[in-house]
């Protein structure tokens, strides 16, 4: 897992991610023309928890929904 620093709203934050879902999430940001900090900013205004978690969950269901 490593830790990424990402700007959400303009202020810095990190998130830890496993390589396998940051590379997921890029491919999620690319295929809805977005940046990645655009997707996790996006991510961040409807999470309930964890910012990390909550990224996780949002690429798992982009995928599950790709399926």
């Amino acid at each position: 897992m490593k830790k990424r620093s990402v700007m959400i709203a303009g202020h810095p934050t990190s998130v830890s991610l496993e390589e396998e879902f940051w590379e997921a999430l890029k491919g999620v940001a690319q295929t809805r023309g977005l940046s990645v900090n655009a997707l996790i900013e996006d991510i961040d205004r409807t999470r309930a928890g964890n910012l990390s978690s909550a990224i996780r969950v949002h690429v798992l269901n982009a995928l599950l929904n790709r399926a």
